[in-house]
């Protein structure tokens, strides 16, 4: 197998299981990526890096390996070769990585991503300096170019950026026939908040703060995967008691996530008693999240060496009878939705995303497993304590809406047995180690499977325990470029349930 010959080439690198890091030149950077993409392997990040030196990052995820291929340009260089027609998500990154460095891939799609005109185009802020944006001089409407559909009754129904909901903005542009949806066009990234910018005026022993903030809803898996990368950095291994702690908290989350959205998926389907029901599962298993772990919404539970607090015995084994109690109740709530007649109408046969084109956009997470991608990151590269408790993969081909919903269902019956797992093994001892400082210029990964999906940091030490580069990546960013195609062919009032069903992240995205 061709990717035989990089695997070969690579080096461990520290932080996620599984993880391994390649240098290649220009001429060996696409022919990684063809080689990569023939073994199934699928774009994980994209990523640049300008100081010293000009680089650009990629990592993917293949069969039991996250590899970080790293190409470092010439000084005079400021384009590398293109990858979104291997790998349809980096269109995208390509374009952010732009916006944010000024290094840009050999593509004909030159359009900004992140910038929406809120900085001159000659300004970039990740290769300032520490520059501030240059004052004065009116910053005028970048003209985005959507692409445009003619024909006999073709409309165009522009929605949002600001929405009637409290939710971050994301312009949709939908081209329709009456009411059928025959294109849209997603433009995000209009609250662009400097994360990445902001890293590297933070300590490397105070960054899984910032990182539990990207996107609020998987605190603990951006914390986990940031505090992951930073013990690897320090060849630090934390104690097994955290580890299991930290399962504990990731599970929780998720738990608490499809809950919300599974609600929320019955009210959109025109069925506000799904709402009211599992709404009232969530507060009950926010309210035993917080009495066992300290705090309904786990944004500083995850630290450097560890986990912030200890969870008693008996607060644990209070938190696991409360997920099955929830879970006991979600299945009652679930055979109301799998016969009423109104929601199956909504639910079966809308926003299909077959296989092979999940396969084919990089789709990842609860979505791609609904579409039959069998890909978990939880079984396929464990971390501590995952490969002890023997997680499982929950996975549906039918691809629409009723199979997101399936897995939802299903994932949170899978989490309440791994809590209630974690709860009757949960070893003794204590809950952090220190962490040393890592030698300035070394990188490593985190990566996670959070609810939503794969979440990764790459993560570079700088002098004296600060923070040289911090790069994190959501898996909204291979899912929203799906959600154009899911809705194609079915009607503008369904897009709200099927948005929902992929559920993703603005936030997460906008950097």
């Amino acid at each position: 197998m061709a990717v035989r010959k990089w695997l070969d080439r690579s080096q461990v690198l520290a932080g996620a299981p599984g993880a391994r890091a390649v240098d290649v030149s220009a001429a060996e950077w696409r022919q990684a990526a063809l080689d990569l993409a023939a073994s199934g392997a699928r774009l994980h990040a994209l990523w640049t890096e300008s100081r010293e030196r000009t680089t650009v990052r990629a990592s993917y995820l293949g069969d039991g390996f996250l590899l970080l291929v790293t190409l470092a340009l010439h000084a005079a260089e400021t384009t590398y070769p293109n990858l979104s027609d291997l790998f349809p998500a980096a269109n995208r990154m390509q374009r952010a990585a732009a916006d944010l460095t000024g290094v840009r891939a050999q593509d004909t799609d030159t359009r900004p991503w992140l910038r929406h005109a809120a900085w001159p185009a000659d300004y970039f802020p990740l290769a300032s300096g520490g520059a501030e944006v240059p004052r004065g001089g009116e910053l005028r409407s970048d003209d985005y170019a959507f692409v445009r559909v003619t024909g006999d009754g073709v409309h165009e129904i522009p929605v949002g950026p600001v929405h009637a909901g409290i939710i971050e903005p994301g312009h949709f542009r939908f081209s329709v026939v009456g009411e059928k949806v025959l294109r849209l066009e997603e433009r995000l990234g209009y609250v662009h908040k400097g994360i990445e910018q902001l890293f590297l005026r933070l300590p490397l022993i105070a960054g899984q703060r910032l990182a539990a903030r990207i996107s609020g809803d998987s605190a603990v898996a951006y914390s986990w995967a940031y505090c992951q990368a930073l013990e690897g950095l320090a060849a630090s291994t934390i104690p097994v008691r955290a580890a299991y702690l930290r399962a504990l908290a990731l599970e929780a989350e998720r738990i608490a996530n499809h809950l919300g959205d599974l609600g929320a998926l019955g009210n959109d389907a025109g069925f506000a008693f799904g709402l009211a029901q599992l709404s009232r599962l969530k507060e009950l298993w926010l309210r035993a999240t917080q009495k066992a772990l300290g705090s309904r919404y786990l944004l500083d539970f995850v630290v450097p060496g560890g986990v912030a607090v200890d969870a008693g015995r008996e607060a644990v084994e209070e938190l696991a009878a409360c997920a099955r109690a929830v879970d006991a109740e979600v299945k009652v709530v679930r055979d109301i939705f799998d016969e009423h007649a109104g929601v199956r109408d909504r639910f079966v046969g809308t926003g299909i995303v077959t296989s092979d084109l999940a396969t084919r956009l990089g789709l990842v997470g609860l979505a791609a497993r609904a579409s039959g991608v069998a890909r978990d990151l939880r079984v396929d590269l464990p971390s501590e304590p995952y490969a002890r408790l023997g997680a499982r993969k929950i996975v549906r081909t039918e691809g629409d809406v009723a199979a997101r919903v399936a897995v939802r269902f299903d994932e949170l019956t899978e989490s309440a047995r791994l809590v209630t797992s974690i709860a009757a093994d949960l070893p003794s001892g204590s809950v952090r180690t220190d962490i040393v400082t890592p030698p300035a210029g070394t990188t490593a990964i985190g990566a996670v499977e959070g609810w939503r999906g794969p979440v990764l940091v790459a993560l570079t030490a700088g002098e004296d325990g600060s923070i040289s580069r911090c790069h994190p990546h959501d898996p909204s960013w291979q899912n929203w470029p799906a959600l154009e195609h899911a809705i194609i062919g079915n009607i503008v009032p369904d897009f709200p349930l099927i948005n929902k069903s992929f559920n993703l992240s603005y936030s997460g995205h906008d950097l």
